[in-house]
């Protein structure tokens, strides 16, 4: 079935209407997850993870004919978005232009845009409208093959011993796909995409030092074989970084999902790959038992030591 055809089933969530279309779309085939599925996830999800988008610019990556046909990144929020959809105006360097960023703020938000098949939200590393201010500085390590999750964990251990010597906290979720991504609460005043960028890159050329078989800081990829790219990069205003619980638009509906520290390392003593691969029901569980391990990513308050 084409994309936009099919039946509608209009429903009223928290006093806004919207239109649902193809809720019998199978948008992951493999696995048999149909759009009413993925939508059913984002409602449930929505009490956890709103804190974390809430008032950021995000990035929809649209698969509206499932995950094994052509997909897109839309920054504008698109045209025809209810009235009540919240969007922020950021200049763009490429296109010389403002872009009106979808902000999904509320539960009406997410359930419009996983019926636009957005399986996979991107926000921004800040808030609006101090678009300059991280919140957050984040590592995202990439394995290169055959490199896995599990070296990526390894990393992910070694992140956190080195900055535990800085006095810093941090918390580790997987990517829902290859890797996992270290995050550094900050919520402070002043901070600015120069001093996190900066920060990151010593860290990961740190790491590079000391696992030199293990890590690569270099963005090039010809150097990233067998080894986990430490990705310091994302660290800037312009680009985002896959949202905890988000979809993942893989064979199957893969969650970017908060984990224990304890967790990963038993998962790396036991070289358990299946023990860091979450799908929604999964995540859904895992949330009614431990809460939302990424809470305090939104008020735990951090300086960065100078360099």
């Amino acid at each position: 079935m084409p994309a936009g055809a099919g039946a509608r089933t209009e429903v009223t969530i928290e006093g806004r209407s919207l239109s649902l279309s193809n809720l019998d779309k199978v948008l992951y085939p493999k696995a048999g997850f149909t759009k009413a599925q993925v939508i059913d996830y984002y409602t449930q999800i929505a009490p956890v993870m709103l804190p974390h988008i809430r008032g950021r610019a995000m990035t929809l990556k649209r698969y509206p004919n499932g995950v094994d046909e052509a997909f897109f990144f839309e920054k504008q929020c698109p045209s025809h978005a209810p009235k009540w959809v919240h969007t922020f105006p950021i200049w763009s360097g490429d296109t010389k232009r403002d872009i009106d960023y979808c902000l999904v703020d509320d539960l009406p938000t997410l359930a419009w845009v996983a019926n636009l098949a957005a399986l996979e939200l991107h926000p921004l590393l800040s808030r609006v409208p101090d678009v300059g201010r991280p919140t957050s500085v984040v590592f995202d390590l990439d394995p290169g093959a055959p490199a896995d999750v599990i070296d990526c964990g390894e990393v992910a251990l070694a992140v956190r011993e080195l900055l535990g010597h800085l006095s810093l906290e941090t918390f580790v979720k997987t990517s829902g796909s290859k890797g996992l991504q270290v995050y550094v609460p900050l919520n402070t005043p002043g901070m600015t995409f120069e001093r996190t960028k900066t920060f990151a890159r010593a860290v990961a050329q740190t790491l590079e030092h000391r696992m030199p078989k293990k890590v690569v800081s270099s963005m090039a990829k010809v150097v990233r074989a067998e080894r986990v790219f430490v990705d310091w990069s994302q660290n800037d205003e312009h680009k985002t970084t896959v949202a905890v619980y988000s979809l993942r638009a893989r064979e199957r509906p893969t969650v970017s999902t908060p984990v224990k520290w304890d967790e990963l390392e038993e998962a790396v003593r036991k070289s358990d790959h299946d023990a860091l691969v979450f799908t929604a029901p999964d995540v859904l569980a895992r949330v009614k038992k431990d809460g939302d391990l990424f809470g305090p990513l939104e008020d735990l308050e951090q300086e960065l030591p100078k360099l």
